[in-house]
């Protein structure tokens, strides 16, 4: 099943100006349904949405199906569809609901001051507190690489870049 994208929404792009795949906003999606501008989280750039790195074999994604396929293998909307879609959003509210009680644990009983103003060339380490300016108090769950982590938000868990120099 393809992603559905949504002006608003969130998906990973190659920031031209990061030179990361990070996490981006789409601004405007194509006619094909695929994001065509889209805003970088970290260092709040546009550009046109690129689904990977330059130079590197692209994923398959819901952009790389022709006109045709999209439209000709299109599922029926039934009782069952609609009835797993229901279930798919009661699954996300759940989700959503643990990623808040996690946030919560995580930052519960700590002073403004224990939490680290976020920078893109600041350095986190697991289990750090951070304050961004958009996103609010945060706390790294996973540093993935050494210009990457994953922080957990009041909201929902992003990818950052740090340590870029």
């Amino acid at each position: 099943m393809s992603k559905q994208y949504k002006a608003g929404g969130e998906v990973d792009a190659w920031c031209t100006k990061c030179l990361l795949m990070l996490n981006h906003r789409i601004i405007a999606i194509g006619p094909d349904g695929v994001p065509a501008k889209v805003e970088c989280q970290t260092c709040d750039g546009v550009h046109n949405y690129r689904a990977h790195a330059p130079g590197t074999k692209p994923a398959a994604t819901a952009g790389t199906r022709t006109r045709a396929a999209a439209t000709s293998s299109a599922p029926k909307t039934t009782g069952r569809s609609r009835a797993s879609a229901a279930a798919r959003e009661e699954a996300e509210s759940k989700a959503a609901a643990l990623n808040l009680r996690q946030w919560e644990s995580s930052v519960a009983g700590h002073h403004p001051s224990d939490f680290r103003a976020y920078g893109i060339r600041e350095v986190f380490t697991a289990n750090e507190l951070m304050r961004h300016s958009k996103f609010g108090d945060g706390v790294v769950v996973e540093v993935i690489d050494r210009q990457k982590i994953r922080v957990l938000f009041r909201d929902e868990p992003r990818v950052l870049a740090h340590g870029i120099t």
